[in-house]
């Protein structure tokens, strides 16, 4: 009977041992997952910048695009004001001319 009640005492101690060892092994195996989650967080966080930035260079990409647009609408109107201008001048000419033709006449 002693001899029963020591084999159960050794069997309680294995099991005893056992679920520690399970336990710890969980609670390994919770550091490790924290661990990669501390390993990806900023991973993530590095992305998520890059993306960001990413997104910023295009709109001013899309800004500046929109400049040279607006440079190209004022380049335009420029050039039609200067042929304004030309055809001003040149009927400011052809009028000189007719008056000076009138004054020879005269």
């Amino acid at each position: 009977l002693l001899q029963l009640v020591m084999i159960l005492l050794q069997l309680v101690m294995l099991l005893l041992l056992v679920m520690i060892l399970l336990l710890v092994m969980i609670l390994l195996q919770l550091v490790m997952l924290l661990l990669l989650l501390v390993m990806i967080l900023p991973l993530v966080m590095i992305l998520l910048l890059v993306i960001i930035l990413l997104q910023l260079v295009t709109i001013l990409l899309q800004l500046v695009m929109l400049l040279l647009l607006l440079n190209m609408i004022l380049l335009q109107l420029v050039m039609i004001l200067l042929l304004l201008i030309m055809i001003l001048l040149l009927l400011v000419m052809i009028l000189l001319l007719l008056v000076m033709i009138l004054l020879q006449l005269v």
